[in-house]
């Protein structure tokens, strides 16, 4: 399951890596003079914001299930010692 989640995740990052080379090979014209953001048009405004948006949900949706296997493994864990602490319990029993 791991495995195919870094798949997935490798997947995506390839997907927007490629899609940020597309749209960023197009360079637009130079602009001869400043001109104030308001007076710009609502697509120039913030052209990376969707780019940073996607960003952030991937390293979260990362975040959130390394600490779930991290759980999930935790909660192995815990079940593999106290079934040896009940043998180990049940050993000291038997040999008394």
């Amino acid at each position: 399951m791991t495995q195919r989640l870094a798949l997935v995740v490798m997947v995506g990052l390839l997907v927007n890596t490629a899609a940020i080379l597309v749209l960023g090979s197009e360079q637009p014209p130079a602009q001869e003079e400043f001109i104030p953001i308001d007076q710009l048009p609502p697509e120039d405004q913030l052209p990376a914001a969707p780019l940073l948006i996607t960003a952030y949900a991937i390293v979260w949706i990362v975040v959130f299930v390394y600490l779930w296997s991290i759980w999930r493994r935790l909660l192995v864990v815990e079940r593999e010692v106290s079934e040896l602490s009940r043998r180990a319990d049940g050993d000291e029993e038997s040999r008394s």
